[in-house]
C-alpha cells in the first residue's frame, strides 16, 4: 500500500512572493542597509546603544566612521565615541550664525562601509542639498553605504497626531513610514520610565534647570508610557510584516488574512492630514494596501487658496506615507467615492465626521450619512476632528467672483426697460403675464452677469411690479393681499433660478477645464506619435508646457558622459548650478527642484523621464506660482508630459543612454 504523501511537503512557495523577494534581494545588492535604534523618548540611550554596536562592528574589521553624532555632553557618550574616526562636519552660516552639519559630499568620498549619523529625523540647515537628514541617509544608502541611526518614536509622520494628543505638543520634524519600513533592522532601545525619570533629576539627561521643565511639561510619566507603548507596537508591526513575508516565500501555513484594501476620503479641511494618518495605522495592522481619493466637485473651484493648497498637502502628505493617491471628478462626493471603492474591491472607507451644522445636513444632505446608506459590504469608519482641530468646514470663495459695479446697472437698466414696455402694453397684458417678463430679466442676468445681479434684478422688479403696475398705482400701498404671496413667490422663484444657473455655469467651467486637460494630453499624444526625431519629440513637449501652464522648459540628455541641454525655451536661462541638479535627479532617477524636498530653492522643476530601460534623461520646467507651489493637479499634468516624453524618446532613439558623471 502506498503511502500517503505528506501535504506539508506538496505546499510549493508563492510565486508571486517568492518573485518579489529576488526582485527586493536584487535591488538591495548595491544598496546600502540602515539600521534604526528606535526609542520612546531622548534619554533612552538610543546613541549610546549605537555607538556599542559600532564598536562590534569596527571590531570584526568593518570601516567604520562617524558621520554625525550628537554627545549632548554626555560623558559616558563621549567616551564611546573615542576609537571611532570621525568624518568632519561642516559649517553653514545662517543669519549670521555658524551651525555644524553633517558633511555627506565628504562621506561619499570617504566611501565607509558604515556611518553613523544621529537624529535621523533631524531638519538640516537651510541651503543643505536636502531639507531633511534622513533624505541625506537615503542617498548614502543609494550609494552603497551601511548606515546606523537613531530615532524617537515621536517624529514618525503618521504617529504625529497621536502624540500632539498624548503630549499636547505638535512635532515639526517628522519623517515618512516609508523609512521605517525600508530599513533592514529595528533595535528597539528601551528604558523603563521610573528609570528615565530618575536619570532626568540625575542631570544625565539635560541639565538640572533645563530637568526639571522637562519633567513637569513633555517627561511627565504618563506621557512616557503612552510613548513607550507606541513605539514597542510600531516595531511589532514591522517585525510581523517581515515574519509574512518569510512565511509567504516558504509557504508556511497560518491564518492568512483576506486582502483588505482602505480607502480614504479627503477633503480641503484640516482634518485631512488626521484621516490620512488614520489610515495608514489601520492599513499597517492588518497588512492591508489603502489609497487616498480627493472628489473634485464643481465646488472645488470656490475653496480658497488656503483651502486648495491643503488639498495639494493631503495628498502629498499620503503619498509619503505610501498610499496611492487619486483625485477624481464627480458631482457627488459620496456616490463618486464609492463607484470608485467597489471597482478596486476596497474593503473598508475612512472619512471624517461632517463640520457643518445639522440644519445645512438636513437641506442639503450629508456624505457620511449618503456613504453608511448606500455601502453596502463596504465597512464605513467615521473619524472624530478631536479637540486640538477647529470644527469647522474649509473656507469658500464667494459663489462668483466680486461683482463689479456695472452689472448692477445693467440689471437696473433691464428692469426700466421692462418696465417701459410693461408700462406701453398695460392695457393689453395682464398683470400675471406682465410678471413672466420680470422672471425674464432675472434669468437674462443670471446667465449674464452671475448670482448676485440676479438677486439684485428679483428684488428691483418685485419693487417696479408694485409701484407700477399693483393698484392703487404709482404707490407702494397693496389693496390686495394676495399680491403678497405674488411677490414673495417671485423673489424665492428668482433666487433659486439664479442658484441653478450659477450652478450650472460652475458645472460647465469645471468641465470646460477638464476638457482642456485631457485635450492638451491628447493633443501631445497625437503630436509625440507622429514625430520622427528626438528634437520634434521635445519642442512638441514644450509647445503644449507653455500652452497649459505659461512655463518655460527645457530638457537635458545625456551625451559624452554629460547631461546637454536641449529644446530650452527662448526666455529660460540656465547656470552650472541647474546642469548639477538635473545631473543629480539623473543620477538618482527622483524629481528635484522647484517645491520638492530635494534643492527645493532651484528655480526648475526637475522630472525625470522613465522609460523601460531606465532614466533617459530629464524635463525641466521654470514656473512662476506666486506662491511657490505646484498643485497637485500641476504635477500629475507635468507627470504624464514626461512619461509620454520618454515613450517616445525611447521610440526614435532605442540605444541605451550613457551616465552622466557630475560636473
Amino acid at each position: 500500500m502506498p503511502a500517503c504523501p505528506d501535504t506539508r511537503t506538496n505546499q510549493r512557495p508563492d510565486p508571486d512572493a517568492l518573485l518579489a523577494r529576488v526582485q527586493k534581494e536584487e535591488m538591495q545588492k548595491h544598496r546600502g542597509k540602515l539600521k534604526i535604534f528606535l526609542g520612546y523618548i531622548a534619554g533612552v540611550g538610543k546613541t549610546y546603544e549605537m555607538l556599542k554596536a559600532a564598536h562590534l562592528k569596527k571590531d570584526e574589521g568593518i570601516d567604520v566612521r562617524i558621520g554625525y553624532v550628537e554627545p549632548h555632553g554626555r560623558r559616558e557618550t563621549e567616551m564611546l565615541m573615542e576609537g571611532l574616526p570621525v568624518i568632519p562636519v561642516r559649517t553653514i552660516e545662517y543669519h549670521g550664525v555658524k551651525l555644524p552639519e553633517m558633511d555627506l559630499d565628504a562621506i561619499l568620498s570617504a566611501r565607509p562601509q558604515l556611518v553613523l549619523v544621529d537624529e535621523l529625523a533631524h531638519t538640516n540647515v537651510p541651503g543643505s542639498r536636502h531639507p531633511k537628514r534622513y533624505q541625506d541617509v537615503e542617498e548614502l544608502l543609494a550609494d552603497g553605504i551601511d548606515v546606523y541611526s537613531t530615532l524617537n518614536v515621536q517624529h514618525i509622520e503618521s504617529l504625529n497626531d497621536v502624540v500632539a494628543r498624548i503630549t499636547g505638543v505638535i512635532m515639526q520634524e517628522k519623517i515618512p513610514d516609508r523609512v521605517i519600513d525600508e530599513a533592514a533592522e529595528i533595535e528597539v532601545v528601551d528604558l523603563a520610565p521610573p528609570e528615565l525619570l530618575q536619570r532626568l533629576r540625575e542631570g544625565k539627561v539635560y541639565i538640572p534647570d533645563m530637568a526639571a521643565r522637562a519633567i513637569e511639561q513633555f517627561f511627565n510619566e504618563g506621557n512616557l508610557y503612552a510613548l513607550r507603548e507606541l513605539a514597542l507596537r510600531r516595531a511589532a508591526e514591522r517585525v510581523d510584516t517581515q515574519m509574512i513575508e518569510y512565511m509567504r516565500t516558504r509557504s508556511i501555513p497560518g491564518p492568512w488574512p483576506v486582502g483588505e484594501y482602505l480607502l480614504v476620503c479627503i477633503g480641503p479641511g484640516p482634518l485631512a492630514e488626521r484621516l490620512i494618518r488614520t489610515a495608514r495605522r489601520q492599513a499597517d495592522r492588518i497588512n492591508a494596501r489603502w489609497c487616498a481619493v480627493y472628489v473634485e466637485t464643481p465646488a472645488h473651484h470656490r475653496l480658497s487658496q488656503k483651502s486648495k493648497e491643503q488639498v495639494d498637502r493631503s495628498l502629498q502628505l499620503a503619498e509619503k506615507l505610501g498610499a496611492t493617491t487619486v483625485s477624481l471628478f464627480g458631482l457627488n462626493v459620496a456616490n463618486t467615492a464609492l463607484e470608485y471603492a467597489r471597482q478596486h474591491n476596497v474593503t473598508r472607507i475612512i472619512i471624517g465626521k461632517t463640520l457643518r451644522p445639522r440644519w445645512q445636513e438636513f437641506v442639503f444632505g450629508s456624505v457620511v450619512d449618503q456613504l453608511i446608506h448606500n455601502s453596502g459590504p463596504i465597512d464605513v469608519y467615521v473619524i472624530s476632528s478631536g479637540k486640538d482641530l477647529p470644527e469647522k468646514p474649509a473656507d469658500l470663495e464667494p459663489l462668483l467672483p466680486a461683482t463689479p459695479p456695472r452689472d448692477y446697472v445693467d440689471s437696473l437698466t433691464l428692469i426700466i426697460a421692462v418696465t417701459i414696455i410693461g408700462w406701453l402694453f398695460h392695457p393689453l397684458i395682464s398683470p400675471v403675464n406682465q410678471l413672466m417678463f420680470y422672471l425674464l430679466a432675472v434669468v437674462v442676468i443670471a446667465f449674464k452677469r452671475g448670482f448676485k445681479p440676479a438677486i439684485f434684478t428679483a428684488v428691483i422688479g418685485v419693487i417696479a411690479f408694485d409701484f407700477f403696475f399693483v393698484p392703487p398705482y404709482l404707490t407702494f400701498r397693496i389693496s390686495d393681499t394676495q399680491y403678497l404671496v405674488t411677490f414673495a413667490g417671485m423673489i424665492i422663484v428668482g433666487t433659486v433660478i439664479s442658484m441653478l444657473v450659477a450652478r450650472a455655469r460652475r458645472h460647465a467651467d469645471a468641465a470646460q477645464t477638464r476638457e482642456k486637460e485631457t485635450g492638451t494630453l491628447y493633443a501631445l499624444s497625437q503630436d509625440l506619435a507622429s514625430a520622427v526625431d528626438a528634437a520634434t519629440i521635445m519642442n512638441a513637449v514644450g509647445q503644449h508646457i507653455r500652452e497649459i501652464f505659461q512655463w518655460e522648459s527645457a530638457f537635458f540628455l545625456p551625451e559624452n558622459n554629460h547631461l546637454v541641454v536641449h529644446a530650452q525655451s527662448p526666455g529660460l536661462v540656465l547656470d552650472a548650478d541647474d546642469i548639477a541638479v538635473a545631473t543629480w535627479a539623473f543620477a538618482h532617477g527622483a524629481t528635484a527642484g522647484y517645491d520638492t524636498d530635494t534643492l527645493h530653492g532651484s528655480k526648475l522643476r526637475y522630472i525625470p523621464l522613465q522609460s523601460s530601460r531606465g532614466v533617459i534623461g530629464i524635463l525641466g520646467v521654470q514656473p512662476v506660482e506666486p506662491n511657490g507651489v505646484i498643485t497637485y493637479e500641476q504635477s500629475r499634468i507635468l507627470t504624464a508630459f514626461a512619461n509620454q516624453a520618454a515613450l517616445a524618446l525611447e521610440r526614435v532613439n532605442p540605444a541605451r543612454p550613457e551616465e552622466p558623471h557630475a560636473p
